[in-house]
């Protein structure tokens, strides 16, 4: 069973962040709340996120301000950063929130399918970053040594597995111009990772 992703909600408001709970319970994820730019802030030091969702409009720190601080950190600045406001907001705020470094802006009220629908997006990324990054340790400590017949090819089906997940995702990567750029990025490593295991499986002689 696939261990359950961390999803950051960052609001100042207790009902909006119930809201939030209740639209994306059916994901079946690891839920965190903060009130505040500093709650957030520290849950990203003990914490690794799939997709961050903050508001703009808080008292104290506001959503840009936040969201350029976890982009300044080397371990945070690749979450992906939804931001959520009023409909009646600035204008400006939406080319704001790209600035600051998110992937999507979505006004309130929002449509719950359209949200848990692009969490789920990242969601899945970041599961598959994740067994990208298991397969590459797996390919740098068994190959340590010459490689086996039986390594290689277990390797190279889990290669396969991931390859054949990441498929599934093609449609929402099409509606989805970040999430397109993230699912191009996890296809050029999962062929990065096919190479190694090509080269190091052992030649038949």
């Amino acid at each position: 069973m696939a261990e359950k992703a961390n999803i950051l909600l960052v609001d100042d408001r207790e009902e909006n962040l119930v809201a939030l709970e209740a639209i994306l319970s059916s994901l079946d994820q690891n839920m965190i709340r903060a009130r505040s730019g500093e709650e957030a802030l520290r849950a990203l030091l003990t914490n690794e996120f799939a997709v961050i969702l903050l508001d703009i409009v808080m008292p104290g720190m506001d959503g840009f301000e936040i969201a350029r601080a976890i982009k300044r950190r080397r371990k945070t600045r690749e979450v992906p950063i939804i931001f959520l406001t009023a409909a009646d907001a600035d204008p400006d705020y939406a080319f704001r929130g790209y600035a600051a470094g998110a992937v999507d802006y979505i006004s309130k009220p929002f449509d719950p399918w359209v949200l848990r629908t692009k969490v789920s997006v990242f969601v899945e990324l970041y599961r598959k970053n994740q067994q990208l990054r298991e397969q590459s340790e797996l390919l740098r400590t068994q190959f340590a040594a010459a490689p086996s017949e039986e390594l290689a090819a277990e390797l190279q089906r889990r290669v396969a597995a991931v390859e054949e997940q990441l498929g599934t995702l093609a449609p929402f990567a099409a509606q989805d111009e970040e999430a397109a750029k993230v699912v191009a990025t996890l296809e050029q490593r999962v062929e990065e990772l096919r190479t190694a295991v090509d080269t190091l499986r052992p030649k038949a002689s």
